[in-house]
């Protein structure tokens, strides 16, 4: 019989074990609170799509399409499928499916896994995590605005400071379309600096080619025309408009004119929050408005804006700046000798959680030592103790391991029927 050989996990698909998921958690219920305070609802979408969802709403010549989506043919259907390489197109073929914006526009998120085949880096896994969170049905800056505002405060809330913001505006397909074609006529101008990657692209997607992080380019995308300057008059208007709020919240930002975002949908509005601690990975979140979006999936016509926050980056900053960290596995940890006082803690317990309390019995039969050691490995600020004087006096000997409320440490008798109350009051 052939030895089982151990498997190990899939190459930038990472597991998250305790303590570090606590963090997670402390993370999560941080976001949800935040959202919940612009008035966001939550919007679950499945991990698999029809492939033709992701080609036809991001982009046919975009890198998530070309080289970084996990697709494969469903054998029981013949369908082509894909887990969602980003939260976006999934959640407006939804909204589209069950008439969401029938009566009035929504503020949703949605939070989650997301799958690129990728090279790992840091902040950055082929099943990373996003927070997602779209506008739909608000065709003004002023909603733009708001979701740059929103994200303003969660920095604050999690203590970055080193934020900064960078802004663009892509105008309108018609702009668009005059700027494609006098920055296609610059990039068959210096055809000779192209990488093969910008060559290859320099008709499909050239706004991409601007993007390059090839040093030999870069002088020659400094010199190509500005999409900004392509703009009419509606959009310009727009783009102002956001830049009033934002100066009337006192949020810095710079004009980036190369800044295209990797998705083929978006107009007017791009714009990413970006550090220099994560590396050459230092977009943190970036969004903007997609206003043909929507209909270009099927539905009828409605404007939307729009961001996602790649969260192992921003917990990776968080950690950096704040102390965070997991909270213990139980306040209080019942110690006992003999099964008669296994059963009394168990019921203690019970009454423990039914006040709210974090409560862990110890399992099995050992001796009080290694019960004790294990007490202080749970971070617990108590330890209740039941032995067969404790179930004779019917009162619980409680000792203080890192000191009550009041800071005491010390070690006392509680009886049985006060345990609950007296706990309460000092933890």
């Amino acid at each position: 019989m052939s030895e089982f050989k151990k498997v190990a996990g899939l190459t930038g698909m990472k597991d998250t074990l305790p303590p570090e998921s606590a963090c997670w958690e402390q993370l999560e219920s941080l976001v949800r609170d935040w959202l919940a305070g612009y008035g966001y609802q939550n919007m679950r979408t499945p991990v698999l799509e029809q492939t033709h969802l992701f080609t036809r709403g991001i982009g046919e010549v975009t890198d998530i399409v070309e080289k970084e989506m996990y697709s494969f043919v469903d054998p029981l259907n013949d369908e082509r499928l894909t887990m969602r390489p980003e939260f976006t197109a999934g959640i407006v073929r939804a909204a589209i499916e069950h008439n969401f914006l029938y009566d009035r526009p929504r503020r949703i998120y949605a939070m989650g896994p997301v799958f690129r085949h990728e090279r790992p880096q840091r902040g950055r896994y082929r099943q990373f995590h996003q927070i997602d969170v779209e506008a739909l049905g608000f065709p003004g800056p002023d909603v733009d605005a708001e979701l740059i505002l929103m994200l303003a405060r969660l920095w604050r809330l999690l203590g970055l400071n080193d934020m900064r913001l960078e802004l663009n505006s892509l105008g309108q397909p018609a702009e668009r379309a005059a700027h494609r074609a006098a920055l296609i006529a610059h990039l068959e101008q210096h055809r000779d600096v192209l990488d093969d990657e910008a060559q290859r692209r320099m008709h499909s997607n050239p706004l991409r080619v601007l993007d390059t992080k090839n040093p030999a380019m870069q002088e020659m995308a400094n010199a190509a025309p500005r999409l900004f300057d392509f703009l009419g008059d509606e959009s310009l208007a727009h783009y102002q408009g956001l830049c009033a709020r934002l100066d009337d919240a006192g949020i810095v930002y710079t004009l980036n004119p190369r800044l295209v975002r990797g998705l083929d949908y978006y107009n007017l509005t791009v714009f990413e929050w970006v550090t220099d601690r994560l590396g050459a990975q230092g977009t943190v979140c970036g969004g903007g408005r997609y206003d043909g979006l929507i209909e270009l999936l099927g539905g009828k016509p409605a404007p939307a804006v729009g961001f996602a926050i790649g969260m192992e980056r921003l917990l990776d900053l968080w950690q950096q700046d704040a102390q965070v960290s997991a909270p213990a596995e139980c306040q209080v940890y019942l110690v006992h000798q003999g099964d008669d006082a296994q059963r009394q803690a168990a019921q203690l317990a019970e009454s423990l959680r039914d006040a709210g309390m974090r409560a862990l019995v110890h399992a099995g039969s050992t001796g009080f030592k290694s019960q004790f050691r294990r007490a202080d490995a749970s971070g617990a600020i108590a330890a209740v103790i039941i032995g067969g004087d404790e179930l004779t006096a019917r009162a619980a000997t409680v000792k203080w391991l890192r000191g009550d409320a009041q800071g005491d440490s010390q070690q006392e008798s509680v009886a049985f029927d006060q345990l609950v109350h007296h706990l309460k009051q000092r933890i």
